[in-house]
């Protein structure tokens, strides 16, 4: 009896240490999943303003202020400029500006002035033809065509920051012309 009460402890030890161990996986998958979802829910969670105007949308319709004047007053920033159109897509080879895209910068130029503390960033974007540096030369251009037209509407400078991704965050994946037409973009982003 005693060789197996001893092959019976030597399981235990074992079982109690997988328990142990689902308990702490499943103790982490629960902790990172829960700021993701908060984050969601909040708005984009990586910027702040997002949570602050959320919070002051809540607090003057809780304090009786008209909020239903405008549908745009339960959009975050961030929904708002997305809205009015944060892309601007480019020719192949180029970083002139077409009348669309003028016109799209002009609404993101009101957007700016009726919202003076908002700063973003203009990412410059290239389709997947071309090398990495000359992709990334390009996708430089198109964001600082895009920063000067709005500099060039009244928006302050400092309030823009521009970036370029290159060819390395395509909007749609493929070697297509529909494809590269969507890749060839700049796209400004509440910071």
């Amino acid at each position: 009896m005693a060789g197996v009460s001893g092959e019976t402890s030597g399981v235990n030890p074992m079982i109690n240490r997988i328990f142990a161990l689902f308990a702490v996986v499943a103790f982490l998958a629960a902790c990172e999943t829960a700021p993701k979802d908060a984050g969601d829910a909040a708005g984009s969670g990586a910027s702040g303003s997002s949570d602050t105007s959320s919070s002051s949308s809540s607090s003057s319709s809780a304090s009786g202020g008209s909020s239903s004047s405008s549908g745009s007053s339960t959009m975050t920033k961030d929904e708002e400029l997305v809205s009015i159109g944060n892309k601007v897509y480019f020719d192949f080879d180029s970083s002139a500006l077409s009348a669309d895209a003028k016109s799209t910068l002009n609404a993101q130029a009101a957007f700016l002035r009726s919202n003076p503390s908002v700063r973003i960033t203009v990412e410059g974007h290239a389709d997947e033809r071309g090398t990495r540096e000359y992709n990334l030369a390009l996708g430089d251009r198109r964001a600082s065509a895009a920063r000067d037209f709005l500099v060039a509407q009244g928006i302050d400078g400092a309030r823009i920051k521009t970036i370029s991704y290159g060819k390395e965050r395509p909007e749609m994946v493929g070697s297509n012309d529909e494809a590269w037409a969507k890749n060839r973009r700049s796209v400004s982003i509440i910071r």
